[in-house]
């Protein structure tokens, strides 16, 4: 009897449909954060990677046996990438002729600055990892899953093994079977409000908080001003928001993210309504409003959210926003932003800003219609441009570009255009 043949396996947030759906709905403003983003993530990894070394230097081969850590692409050098941020990165060849890479005096200043912000904002993080726990349905949540959170939350680089036992009221670490935990330690009333509730406690004087329950409040909608709520598609007319169900969805009542939501049913309004919640709110505790998509859906049973959590955001355009740009896409919380730009920036935000600043990145973003694996910031900081004919990386040496005891190029990022990246 032949065997029967399995169906292929379908990515459901890769599939064309998706694809199709999603292209039509893009917010230039929002990619070109989501850019801004992918280059500031890589530019910490090299700054992590060397803060681990002895005396913050390495040899640049170990930088390049470690590039799927620090997430560059092949098949350009590590050495391209530290070229493009003189200010940040320092590059000298030792008598044995072998190429060092270190952070520069800036860079230094502002590692000690980054400790001591996240020194500062800790209590801030303690709080809504406990929020975390207190929404997660057996109130503790693995920490490599937390670990994922680290950057997006302001954790300490020493999260797992000095952070996590500074706050014993809070929560406590917890050794199982599969692995260790958080555990939250006691239950606080006051932080088992939504920051949907507080905004509109704060525009009705109501101070009082009441134990988690059922909640009737509509999620702030967010639109670019050229929106229109349709589109022609083959001759027949697709809406991207249908204002009927919009309204309809925004009057279910939904349980709150802290309340108990073992008995509701999957697939029912008021089930999705509430992994709504759960997003908002942990977006919310984000320092950019924003969380690679990877990062929630790990989380789907904890939170007690649907198992194809993407199709939400997607679905609810005007609350969310998801890009794809790169390998992996990142939700956005509209409200939070206006324009490129996040409304309400924390210390640690500032200072990533001074961070994309030393490594003299602008901002300005071409080709919003290609959606690759990598994009405008891979190929601007490794060097993968089409048009550069001024550092072929692959026909050069990276020794020869780099020779010498340090580096002065003035030259500044601008992503995506080749014609402007090197002023030598």
């Amino acid at each position: 009897m032949p065997m029967p043949v399995p169906a292929p396996a379908r990515g459901m947030t890769r599939g064309r449909s998706v694809k199709d759906r999603s292209k039509k709905k893009r917010v230039h403003a929002l990619e070109v954060a989501t850019e801004r983003w992918k280059v500031l993530s890589k530019v910490l990894a090299v700054v992590d990677a060397l803060k681990k070394e002895e005396e913050h230097v390495t040899p640049l081969k170990r930088l390049e046996i470690l590039r799927p850590q620090l997430g560059l692409v092949k098949p350009h050098k590590v050495a391209h990438f530290v070229r493009r941020s003189p200010h940040l990165f320092e590059v000298c060849r030792d008598t044995r002729g072998v190429m060092w890479a270190g952070l520069s005096p800036q860079a230094e200043a502002l590692v000690e600055e980054e400790a001591r912000l996240l020194e500062e904002h800790s209590p801030t993080a303690a709080q809504y990892v406990t929020r975390m726990l207190m929404m997660s349905v057996d109130r503790r949540l693995p920490v490599d899953k937390i670990a994922h959170f680290r950057r997006d939350m302001g954790l300490p680089h020493d999260f797992r093994t000095r952070w996590v036992h500074m706050f014993p009221e809070h929560f406590r670490l917890a050794r199982l079977e599969d692995g260790e935990y958080l555990e939250l330690v006691s239950w606080n009333p006051s932080w088992a409000v939504t920051e949907l509730e507080k905004k509109a406690a704060v525009s009705t004087s109501d101070a009082n908080a009441s134990p988690p329950g059922e909640l009737s409040l509509p999620f702030p909608m967010k639109f670019p001003p050229d929106f229109t709520s349709y589109y022609r598609f083959r001759g027949k007319t697709h809406h991207y928001v249908k204002t009927g169900n919009t309204e309809q969805f925004q009057k279910v009542t939904y349980l709150s993210p802290y309340a108990e939501a073992k008995g509701l049913t999957p697939g029912s309004p008021e089930f999705d309504k509430r992994a709504v919640a759960v997003m908002h709110e942990i977006l919310i505790f984000m320092l950019e409003k924003r969380l690679v998509t990877d990062h929630l859906t790990h989380f789907h049973r904890e939170f007690v959210m649907p198992q194809k959590l993407m199709r939400l955001p997607l679905k609810h355009y005007g609350i969310f926003y998801v890009s794809e740009r790169g390998k992996r896409l990142s939700v956005f919380l509209t409200e939070a932003y206006d324009g490129t730009e996040l409304i309400e920036k924390c210390p640690l935000v500032r200072w990533g800003e001074k961070l994309l600043q030393l490594s003299g990145y602008r901002g300005r973003l071409k080709n919003l219609g290609k959606f690759d694996v990598s994009s405008d910031s891979d190929d601007y900081l490794l060097g993968r441009d089409d048009d550069d004919d001024v550092l072929d990386v692959e026909s050069e040496n990276s020794d020869d570009i780099l020779d010498g005891c340090s580096i002065s190029d003035d030259s500044e990022m601008d992503l995506g255009d080749a014609d402007e990246f090197c002023r030598d």
